[in-house]
């Protein structure tokens, strides 16, 4: 019988060891928020009732306007490296303004399979914390102009919440540039 309930034990490891299952379950700490704070920056979470299906619900359900939305949209610029530029709501990057400001002719967003190898995030979870691989970050410079923004946690239909303040301080070394035409 010991053997039996051990193995009932190793299975229920082996089930919750599954990263998709444990981003469901609704008491986890969002490996964004764990990485803010180790970098002791201060933040809130925010879990959605029912799921995201667009940035204008995403704000919506926060008590956020759209342009405090935080995307993070990762880039390939070459074989082996990846730019994650942060942009503030619906605006769109312009390939002309990214291409010349990386000095690079030809830049494409990252696949799912990149997405998920550089970061450890899924795409519509990706947030600049915590991350497999630091790529090199730019912020879109219209994100600044807000006093709070939300992030992608790692997890979905969670957020994390914070001053942009303090989301600026905690990205060492992220290029402030205007990517909007």
């Amino acid at each position: 019988m010991g053997s039996k309930q051990m193995s009932c034990a190793s299975l229920a490891q082996d089930v919750f060891s599954d990263v998709s299952l444990l981003e469901s379950q609704p008491m986890d700490i969002p490996p964004v928020s764990i990485a803010l704070e180790k970098l002791n920056v201060p933040h809130r979470i925010f879990r959605h009732v029912t799921p995201v299906d667009s940035l204008e619900k995403a704000a919506s359900d926060r008590g956020q306007r759209p342009s405090q939305v935080v995307r993070s949209i990762l880039f390939r610029a070459a074989e082996e490296e990846f730019i994650m530029a942060l942009v503030a709501g619906p605006g769109q990057i312009s390939w002309k303004s990214l291409r010349k400001h990386l000095g690079r002719s030809r830049v494409t967003m990252a696949s799912a399979d990149d997405v998920l190898a550089v970061t450890g995030y899924r795409i519509g979870t990706v947030g600049p914390f915590g991350l497999t691989n630091q790529p090199r970050v730019l912020i879109e410079a219209g994100l600044l102009l807000e006093e709070e923004v939300s992030i992608g946690s790692g997890m979905r239909d969670t957020a994390v919440i914070l001053k942009t303040a303090d989301l600026r301080r905690a990205l060492v070394g992220a290029e402030i540039v205007e990517l909007f035409e």
